[in-house]
């Protein structure tokens, strides 16, 4: 599934990183803890989380992943939104909450990652 693909499946704004929307994701992930996006997510993959701290931008840089949805219409700041911009990483936000972007992104068929790290 394309980025811009899950942008219109969430009704989402693009807050940065518009030009790599053709980007093909994999799978998706829905987590607050960094500690599990560190333990179980790939770089074919989207993170879906609330969390809106330089933290999050951190991690997925380490992982090399290239899109963060942030839901429940929570805005990262201004040094977030540079910090993606610098590592090429696509914000997208919108106003569902985890547990339902996460599910209409399941129901479009893009896949989940287990806490085996397999895709299910």
């Amino acid at each position: 599934m394309k980025l811009k693909e899950i942008k219109e499946i969430l009704n989402a704004k693009v807050l940065t990183g518009e030009e790599y929307l053709d980007r093909e994701v994999l799978s998706a992930f829905g987590s607050d803890l960094m500690s599990d996006v560190l333990a179980f997510i790939d770089d074919g993959s989207v993170l879906l989380t609330g969390l809106t701290n330089p933290q999050v931008i951190r991690t997925a840089e380490m992982i090399d992943l290239h899109a963060i949805v942030f839901v429940r219409g929570k805005k990262p700041s201004k040094e977030i939104i540079e910090m993606a911009k610098l590592h090429n990483i696509t914000i997208l936000l919108t106003d569902y909450t985890l547990y339902t972007a996460c599910g209409k992104l399941y129901e479009k068929g893009l896949k989940g990652i287990s806490v085996e790290g397999v895709i299910k």
